[in-house]
């Protein structure tokens, strides 16, 4: 533990050793003027009695002296840490409206909301996917431009939940991402450990395009990154005008959750615009501890303040006032 003030601390220690001794002093005095009375003051209950009080409030100053010198230990802090991907399905789906007033619409209302509560510690970054997939903007803490983004977001094609994840990691890792040729019997590619990133992909889960999504997502697992679905939509659906067509659209949640979990991540089921926004506080973002100064000012003064509330409640209750 240090101080920010160590002057204040050492005036503090000296007035808190000089009440010490001037207290045993007074007490041996008193003891002498008894004894020369004839009178015997070594009973013990009397002595708790009489001392506890005087040595909870000497406990109290001695505190709030402290405080004055700013005492500041270094504490292991947990956070939120690291790099969100929101990955936004931007297909001819979304567009319908069995989530009020669309499901794009209550995806980046959500969004929003989610990224503007994140701390400058969280990076946040936005690929909008459909066949294929754009990012839109880079991890950062920057999340004014994060939000920006997010409001930029159109409909468009189809979909293809295997370009998202790619592209996702693409953005994590730094270099460009693919599954490997099956037939050329080639080993996944080594992207390394990033287990401070966390893909968020919104999507009703209808995939119409490769590359295979659960492949895609055991690449993101090799590479330690989680993928939290959320699904926006209904299981029961609803149709959705495409090109002049009414086409029918629902809620995919067997691969949703079948991506979710070769990450050890989770799917989360969004059928209404409150529902998104619950989801987005429940999301299993990662959380580093790293060790940072924290203030213990507040604390010493919030104990000696309980410490001279007990003593003067004693004081009252044994004596009916305070010495």
């Amino acid at each position: 533990m240090t101080v920010q003030y160590p002057v204040v601390l050492g005036l503090a220690v000296v007035v808190a050793l000089a009440l010490a001794a001037g207290y045993w002093w007074l007490q041996r005095q008193r003891a002498r003027v008894f004894a020369g009375a004839g009178l015997n003051t070594a009973g013990r209950r009397d002595g708790l009695r009489r001392h506890l009080p005087p040595v909870l409030f000497l406990a109290a100053l001695t505190l709030l002296l402290l405080s004055v010198a700013r005492p500041e230990a270094t504490l292991p802090v947990a956070r939120s840490a690291g790099t969100v991907i929101l990955a936004f399905d931007v297909s001819n789906s979304m567009a319908a409206t069995d989530v009020a007033p669309t499901r794009l619409a209550a995806a980046q209302a959500a969004a929003i909301d989610f990224t503007e509560a994140q701390p400058d510690s969280v990076s946040v970054g936005v690929v909008a996917f459909d066949e294929g997939a754009l990012t839109t903007q880079e991890p950062s803490d920057d999340h004014a431009a994060t939000v920006a983004a997010i409001k930029r977001l159109q409909i468009n094609g189809g979909t293809s939940l295997g370009q998202a994840i790619l592209a996702s990691l693409t953005v994590i890792v730094g270099h460009p991402v693919s599954l490997p040729d099956p037939d050329a019997e080639e080993p996944p590619a080594d992207l390394g450990y990033w287990g401070n990133a966390t893909i968020v992909l919104l999507s009703d889960g209808e995939d119409t395009g490769g590359p295979d999504a659960v492949a895609a997502a055991q690449l993101a697992a090799a590479a330690g990154v989680h993928i939290e679905t959320v699904g926006v939509g209904t299981v029961e659906g609803t149709t959705v005008e495409v090109d002049g067509y009414r086409v029918a659209t629902a809620l995919n949640e067997e691969l949703l959750t079948e991506v979710a979990k070769t990450t050890t991540g989770s799917y989360h089921r969004a059928e209404n615009a409150e529902a998104l926004r619950d989801i987005y506080q429940s999301l299993d973002l990662r959380l580093t501890t790293q060790r940072k100064p924290v203030e213990l000012t507040g604390a010493a003064a919030a104990i000696a303040v309980l410490l001279l509330t007990i003593g003067g409640v004693l004081m009252t209750t044994w004596y009916g006032r305070i010495l």
